[in-house]
């Protein structure tokens, strides 16, 4: 008897979970209930997948609103009518105002459907359609006799938001975080009404006992409601399901492209080869999976043909068929890569491809997805309210002073401490975590149906410009929609611009020695490098923990490489095997610790999980499952489905058949353990053969050509560090660094040689349209001569022309900045905008400045706040720069004894201690940019706490863990810096000291 339900997908309004609003629909009696979020159908699919376990009758619809004032329920009669609410909804969303809507309302089309009017704002309606009705509420009883309806036209509508008075507490303060005013200010028609709470069905009845005809009424719209889908594990495949005109042709162009790529891919065909890929397509044919191999192929063919470099990772590289499309660049055959963790005849989803692009190409890609498949979109993700957001928000609502609400947020405080208000907020926001509280889009995810994407649910229009789908990638998989990635990354675009620059500054082209990954994989160069973890830069083998595995692994080929891809996932550090894998890669005497039959399940990997098939092979071989059982386990692992009946039903399976076959008790807790704290942080080993090909690539070029390649890398914007460590690595292999000049440099950093010249673009308040200026002008007449002449031909404000000034972009000039700006100020007012072409060029009158001396350390520190970050060493900033303090390269030495050295802070992890408490990971450099790696354990950590960027000197012990170096921090400490000079400077200083090297450590 509802008609009109909200859950908490009503955003920043209902204050339920679908699951909690349906087990309050059985306990209050309700058979049967309609689902009306407003302005949504986020929530639809859980409701008719959650609905049969309650035992109750799911009707679908919407509560159309704008603001909070309810326009009209719109209940489905069936599939279509449910296609038509979507269809309006997503049209109503893009309406600009009140006039827009009502003509939209008058022409669509809602013939498949229910449409229910507010009782209060009937009287502006005219006639009663047949499917019209006015929806009647408790409190609209007593004034039922004023209106002339007639009663065949009313149904019982009895809102339903929240259970009781607290409930209507939260569902009042997320309308005052939505509305951004104090709860004391937050006006009554701005919330529900109470009377919005769950009502039994006897109660109900009861209230309308006089009004027959309106329960009969109510109860007729219900029963002609029937919307259905096949929802997971009994979902249908939805994706299309033709790339051309028939399933038939489809076959047969697959089957053609498999075989024109063995040619491509392999100079010997094996029967081996020949029997695997009948095999793959027989099983792709089985699954219907063959449209969503060709669309990858359509797809990856598109961006090869504009030049756009790929690559293709996920479980779909466990394919041979997808390596002789193209898709991806990973050889199953070399890696005996588990062919039941791509496909099975149990597994009802499609193999995963992740399809990456450099982010300048990918938009691109994505518009030539939208403009060939037209019932393509986007999927969306549900942005979260989190806890300290949400302290930080309630403390708002509640009038908190600022300094309380961040002693709230970061937990300072001690809960008998607090105030009442205080305490009120830390319960709200507990209650309160994980509702949703906007919809946002998914890093990649694409959607292609067959079907019109209305026919699954509405869509938004996020800045993307692109319809995006109002349910997440979980419900797109329930309902039979399995996502294309098409994502970007920074690395592809680095290798991309790489092989230009190294064309551009070397005069060589390397563009087909970067794609013969066969070669890259045996160069000895490049292999050394990944051993002594050389890799800054380089595609994710940069990190400090990456570095360090690379080195205790002693990693120097490319199949080690895909093995320590995922060994450095989360995952398998948790379950506590990555000491036990390096220890067993590192020492084979090791190997034989490992319980035989895990062993023999994984003996590539010592026993030991490191991919994702290896949860499938524990779970299938050691724990008896089959494999569409095996795949349900990985999922859950995932936390996709880890709360789900079905995942519950095959742990349980997994413990009761691996006890059944022997295994002791205690061995499979143990087994079940490593499993649990791994599979969801876990590589497929295809997506780390995937990741390793394109770490050989800018390993390559890193290996070969470092200061194009870290070029390339800053123009991209970096990777795992900052933009500054990146021109440190430049220096060290031997680039002389600039600063931005005017007659030399780009928006881009560029390199002539081994001189770098630093982009416009990193200049902080600088403008893109001032460097579009310099080069246009520039390019059109030649260098400038002067800063005169430059301001003669640049139409340029004075702000702008201090900063390149104090950048020292008019070195070229050999006058003092100090001089320059006295000149700027003179020159300015008369030559600005004077653009002419003469003949001769007429010199300007010259004036007699003052002798201006200007410090390199005020340079120095023009520089650290103009690009964030000084040319000139950073230890000669320090007040005490002469000490005779170790290097890292001497630490070797010294192994568990007790050192001082200095180090200048790269980065640090903050990460918590399985009691809780808090405990970081350093990242340092000396001064001749050695590494340090430093461990601060939680008391350290809290009594030392690292401050910021700078230089800072480290007391510590030192440690050697497989060849790997570092510092067991007993003290830190931040080193002070010398003051600013340009106030020195200010006031009449006029020092001349000797000038260390720009670019020089």
């Amino acid at each position: 008897m509802l008609l009109n339900t909200h859950t908490y997908y009503s955003l920043r309004y209902g204050i339920l979970s679908v699951d909690q609003l349906l087990q309050l629909g059985t306990m209050h009696g309700h058979a049967v209930m309609a689902l009306t979020d407003i302005n949504t159908t986020s929530a639809c699919v859980d409701f008719i997948r959650l609905a049969k376990k309650q035992q109750i009758k799911p009707v679908l619809g919407v509560d159309f609103r704008v603001g909070i004032d309810q326009k009209q329920v719109v209940l489905a009669q069936n599939n279509i009518g449910f296609q038509q609410i979507n269809t309006y909804l997503t049209a109503f969303l893009l309406a600009k105002n009140e006039d827009e809507r009502e003509v939209l309302f008058e022409r669509s089309d809602l013939s498949q459907c229910f449409i229910v009017y507010p009782f209060s704002i009937e009287n502006s309606r005219r006639s009663l359609k047949g499917n019209e009705f006015v929806g009647v509420a408790i409190n609209d009883l007593s004034q039922l006799s004023l209106k002339k309806i007639p009663t065949h036209k009313m149904v019982v509508m009895q809102t339903v938001t929240f259970t009781n008075n607290r409930s209507h507490n939260i569902h009042q303060l997320l309308r005052a975080i939505d509305l951004n005013v104090l709860l004391s200010m937050l006006k009554p028609e701005a919330v529900a009404k109470r009377s919005e709470a769950m009502i039994g069905r006897d109660t109900l009845l009861s209230q309308f006992e006089a009004y027959p005809e309106i329960i009969a009424n109510t109860q007729y719209l219900l029963n002609q409601c029937h919307v259905h889908f096949n929802i997971a594990p009994h979902a249908e495949n939805e994706n299309l399901s033709v790339f051309q005109t028939d399933q038939a042709n489809d076959i047969i162009l697959l089957r053609e492209l498999a075989y024109a790529g063995i040619k491509k891919r392999y100079q010997k065909i094996t029967d081996e080869l020949l029997a695997r890929i009948e095999m793959e397509l027989k099983m792709i044919q089985a699954k219907s999976f063959v449209s969503y191999f060709l669309i990858n192929w359509d797809i990856i063919t598109y961006a090869n043909q504009q030049g756009y470099f790929h690559v293709g990772r996920g479980s779909g590289a466990n394919s041979l068929v997808a390596y002789l499309l193209g898709i991806t660049d990973v050889d199953p055959m070399e890696l005996n890569l588990y062919f039941e963790r791509f496909i099975n005849l149990y597994r009802t989803s499609p193999p995963d491809f992740d399809l990456d692009f450099s982010w300048q190409d990918r938009e691109d890609v994505t518009r030539y997805i939208f403009e060939k498949y037209p019932n393509a979109a986007l999927v969306c993700t549900y942005n979260t309210f989190q806890y300290k957001g949400l302290v930080r928000e309630l403390g708002k609502v509640f009038g908190l002073p600022v300094s309380d609400i961040e002693k709230l947020s970061r937990g300072h405080f001690v809960v008998s401490e607090l105030d009442s208000i205080s305490k009120q907020i830390i319960r709200y926001a507990h209650y309160m975590q994980n509702f949703p509280s906007y919809l946002s889009v998914h890093a990649g995810g694409i959607i292609i149906a067959d079907k019109p994407i209305a026919y699954f649910c509405a869509t938004f229009l996020p800045p993307k410009g692109y319809p995006t789908l109002q349910f997440d990638m979980v419900v797109s998989e329930d309902v039979g929609l399995y996502k294309y990635d098409i994502l970007s990354q920074r690395g592809l675009g680095k290798i991309k611009d790489a092989i230009q620059i190294v064309k551009e500054n070397k005069g060589m082209d390397v563009f087909d020695t970067v794609h013969d990954v066969l070669y890259l994989k045996k160069d000895k160069v490049v292999n050394d490098y990944i051993k002594k973890a050389e890799a800054i830069g380089c595609f994710y083998v940069e990190s400090p923990a990456m570095r360090m595995l690379l080195k205790k692994l002693q990693v120097d080929n490319y199949l080690a490489l895909v093995a320590a891809s995922s060994v450095i996932r989360p995952g398998v550090a948790k379950s506590g095997m990555m000491k036990t894998y390096i220890e067993r890669f590192r020492f084979p005497e090791k190997r034989k610790d490992a319980p035989p039959i895990m062993l023999s399940i994984m003996p590539e990997t010592y026993g030991v999980m490191v991919y994702q098939e290896d949860v499938l092979k524990v779970a299938h071989l050691f724990g008896g499952l089959d494999l569409g059982e095996a795949d349900v386990l990985r999922r859950g692992m995932a936390g996709k489905f880890r709360s789900r009946e079905t995942f519950q039903d095959v742990k349980n399976k997994f413990f009761n058949n691996a006890i059944a076959k022997g295994h002791t008790q205690t061995m499979v807790t143990e087994i079940w353990r490593q499993i649990e704290s791994f599979a969801g942080y876990a590589f497929a080993k295809g997506h780390s053969a995937s990741y390793a090909v394109e770490s050989y690539q800018s390993l390559y070029l890193k290996s070969y050509f470092p200061l194009e390649y870290m070029v390339a890398t800053v123009n991209n914007g970096g990777g795992f560090y900052s933009t500054e460590l990146y021109f440190l690595e430049a220096q060290k292999w031997g680039a002389i660094l600039h600063p931005p000049c005017v007659n030399n440099s780009e928006n881009k950093t560029i390199i002539k040689g081994k001189d770098i010249y630093i982009g416009f673009g990193f200049l902080h308040g600088f403008e893109t349209k001032s460097t579009q200026k310099i080069i246009i002008e520039r390019s059109e007449n030649g260098i400038f001569t002067s800063l005169s002449n430059f301001i003669k031909r640049v139409n340029m404000s004075l702000e702008q022309l201090i900063i390149l000034i104090r950048i020292n972009a008019f070195r070229f000039t050999k006058v003092n900045k100090r001089e320059l700006l006295w000149e700027v100020h003179l020159y300015k007012n008369k030559l600005a905008g004077v653009k002419t072409k003469s003949l001769f060029d007429i010199p300007n009158k010259t004036y007699q400045f003052p002798t201006l001396d200007r410090s390199w350390k005020a340079d120095a520190f023009d520089q650290l706040e103009l690009l964030g970050f000084s040319l000139y060493s950073f230890f000669q900033l320090l007040e005490n720069p002469n000490t005779n303090e170790l290097l890292a390269k001497d630490l070797k030495a010294y192994e568990n004894k007790e050192v001082w050295l200095k180090g200048y802070l790269v980065t640090v992890k903050t990460t918590g201690t399985a009691s809780g408490k808090k405990m970081l990971f350093g990242t340092f450099l000396d001064k001749t940019l050695g590494w340090i790696d430093t461990v601060h354990f939680p008391l350290v950590a809290e009594k030392f706490p690292i401050r910021g960027k700078g230089v800072y000197a480290i007391k510590g012990t030192v440690k050697i863990e497989f060849d790997c170096v570092s510092i067991e921090v007993i003290r830190i400490k931040k080193l002070p810096v010398i003051d600013d000079p340009r106030y020195a400077e200010s006031k009449g200083g006029n020092s001349k000291p000797v000038v260390p090297k720009q670019a020089s450590a």
